[in-house]
């Protein structure tokens, strides 16, 4: 009997034996380049096609309703018992604070041919603040700064300018503040408040203009309004944090003292966060600033009125003394409050004696500043600034003359970078998005915020692009998107290049953040001017100003992450054999991809701003729009149409971008 023996099935067993075929994983880059291919392959087909291209002078139904809206309020504004009761009683409360304060320091006075403390008596009061709230040192900065702007023949303009910032902040922080005690003490409260503001933290500040233009008119008064509204969210969102930062063990130890509520905010919270508040003002006054310039679009007094009057009509040399004003003032108060948040810790290294020795210096500086109070309110030389502004000509003559000299030598360098980044770059990009369909360029915008952020960042833009879409301005939006893009992809290689340097690098680090801190605290307005001289009037100089507006922000994020990096992980892979490049490329960058994201939405939410403001100087598109709507009655409609396609684009960025950072620290 034969057994027939079967023989195994070797394709099998080999089948089985064999390593499976790596499965190649779809990455997110990858998913990303598939849509861009998708948008170019559609945009070939279809450019052209259903791009809703609205013209300068025309109008929708949305923009002949807000036209309308606006009339219907004028007409009735001194008859409805909303403007007579409410909006009125408004205007009227804060035209009185900022009358007063202009008479005071600006403007003349009653009968008065000069305002009630000349040039003299408020050098002696902002000195002698400076020395009180911090030292000597920042002491003779104010004063040197206010006789400087004196010198340049901007004594009233500047006083205007800081009555305005002074009236705001102090009606910002009249709310502000027990908002943020508020926000600090609920967590429900916090809750409810931090999405408002986040959202008015990401709107440019010629957006605020515009709306409440429609209730409260032009003026100093409605600028003090925009002004308080625009600075008021640094100082909740930092008092809150203050308080929120006071150890709980204080707080119990408050409480079983028998301590009310009340008494332990007074007596113990407050006193603690004292420092971090005062930063939080210092915050405040700095966007005050910034949002008291551009209020010049409606009529605001100040420095910001010579400066945009000199930028539409290519001043340089003024614009660019009155921009320097703007710089000085911003440093000075900068630094005074600085200061003053730092004082107490400085007063507890000091020594008791020394304590005694500066109280005494303080009550005789006291009286030296009342003796000049009463000079600057006697005496016509005390009150109005000696001499004719020569320093200031001087400087205007100067900018003049190295704006010619710039236009005569540096053309060819200027418009060839120009023309580069313009030709190459912006261009190109610009196209594809005004004349690709609007419903593609939709798709691609959701499908983008889907991967980047997740599906509530894609439904966000949904209702983003929707809106943007009827308020009839998609053209002017998509331009301005360009525009955006490409400096904010600029930005990030600046960002990263000196953010490297400065995150590898102490001695780098130490160079330039002073530089950078400086850089942020110049309001936007004055990054036009120089680039306005070497590039004259157009787009490409709004982008430039905006690269360089963004840039600092951007660079420290990335320096601050670089650095977060463990120095445990870098020695490894230094042991391991990578040289600095890689460890770079493939250690520290990865690792800072928070950062990196942070650094993009910052960049995306300063750039936005400045390219809007670069609607003064020939930028186009939804800053032109703007700027239009405050100058021709007949087009404010389209004009608070564009100033909601901004908001609509910055929620959309900001929205995207913090999506996409949280997903990369997660």
């Amino acid at each position: 009997m034969t057994v027939a023996i079967e023989k195994p099935d070797t394709t099998e067993t080999a089948a089985q034996t064999a390593p499976a075929a790596p499965t190649r994983k779809i990455t997110r880059p990858m998913v990303i380049g598939a849509i861009f291919v998708v948008w170019l392959l559609l945009f070939a087909v279809l450019r052209g096609r259903q791009t809703l291209t609205l013209a300068a002078a025309d109008l929708t139904g949305l923009h002949r309703w807000f036209n309308e809206v606006n009339d219907s309020i004028g007409a009735n504004r001194n008859s409805s018992p909303l403007f007579l009761y409410f909006f009125n009683e408004i205007r009227l409360v804060i035209d009185t604070l900022v009358t007063f304060v202009r008479d005071l320091i600006s403007q003349p006075s009653g009968v008065r041919p000069v305002p009630q403390i000349g040039w003299l008596g408020v050098v002696g009061i902002a000195g002698y603040v400076s020395w009180a709230a911090g030292n000597w040192r920042v002491a003779l900065l104010a004063v040197a700064g206010f006789t400087f702007m004196g010198l340049q023949g901007l004594w009233q303009q500047s006083m205007d300018t800081l009555a305005l910032t002074l009236s705001a902040v102090l009606v910002a922080l009249l709310f502000a503040i027990p908002l943020g005690v508020w926000a600090g003490l609920s967590d429900r409260f916090n809750r409810v408040v931090t999405p408002f503001l986040d959202f008015m933290q990401t709107m440019p500040t010629m957006v605020y203009l515009a709306p409440l233009t429609l209730f409260f008119l032009i003026g100093g008064a409605s600028a003090v309004i925009a002004t308080a509204i625009y600075a008021a969210p640094p100082t909740i969102r930092i008092t809150a944090h203050a308080i929120r930062s006071v150890p709980e063990t204080t707080a119990e130890a408050a409480d079983s003292l028998g301590a009310t509520r009340w008494q332990a905010l007074l007596k113990v919270l407050l006193p603690m966060s004292k420092r971090t508040v005062v930063m939080g003002v210092n915050q405040s006054i700095m966007a005050a600033l910034a949002m008291v310039t551009i209020a010049a679009l409606i009529d605001a007094p100040g420095l910001g009125k010579t400066v945009v009057q000199a930028l539409q009509s290519l001043d340089v040399g003024t614009a660019f003394n009155a921009g320097l004003a703007i710089v000085v003032m911003a440093i000075v108060l900068d630094r005074v409050t600085t200061a003053a948040s730092t004082r107490e810790e400085s007063a507890r290294n000091s020594k008791n004696r020394f304590l005694k020795w500066r109280k005494q210096l303080l009550g005789a500086g006291a009286a030296v500043t009342a003796v000049l109070i009463y000079l600057s309110h006697t005496y016509l030389w005390a009150a109005e600034f000696p001499g004719e502004g020569s320093t200031g000509s001087a400087i205007a003559s100067a900018a003049d003359t190295a704006t010619t000299w710039a236009q005569d030598n540096l053309s060819g360098l200027t418009n060839a970078f120009r023309d580069a980044i313009t030709n190459g770059l912006l261009n190109p990009f610009q196209t594809l998005l005004t004349d690709s369909p609007w419903w593609v360029v939709a798709g691609v915008l959701v499908a983008l915020a889907v991967v980047l952020g997740g599906w509530r960042s894609g439904v966000t833009t949904v209702v983003c692009v929707g809106l943007l879409v009827g308020t009839g301005m998609w053209s002017d939006a998509m331009t301005t998107l360009a525009s955006t893009i490409v400096a904010t992809v600029l930005v990030m290689v600046l960002g990263i290049v000196f953010g490297v340097w400065m995150g590898r690098s102490r001695m780098a680090d130490r160079v330039m953040r002073p530089s950078l801190d400086a850089a942020q605290v110049m309001p936007p307005f004055v990054y036009l001017v120089p680039f306005l001289a070497l590039f004259g009037a157009s787009r490409f100089t709004a982008i430039v100003a905006a690269i360089v507006y963004a840039a600092p922000v951007a660079m420290k994020i990335i320096a601050d992450g670089v650095r977060a990096v463990p120095e445990a992980t870098v020695e490894a892979a230094t042991s391991a054999g990578c040289n600095t490049w890689q460890i770079i490329t493939k250690v520290q960058l990865p690792m800072s991809r928070s950062a990196l994201t942070l650094a993009t939405n910052q960049g995306l939410i300063y750039v936005l701003s400045m390219v809007v403001v670069g609607g003064l100087v020939g930028a186009g598109a939804l800053g032109y729009d703007v700027v239009a709507g405050f100058s021709q009655g007949q087009l404010y409609g389209k004009g608070l149409a564009a100033g909601l396609a901004i908001v609509l684009l910055g929620v959309m960025f900001d929205r995207i971008t913090q999506a996409a950072a949280r997903r990369a620290s997660a």
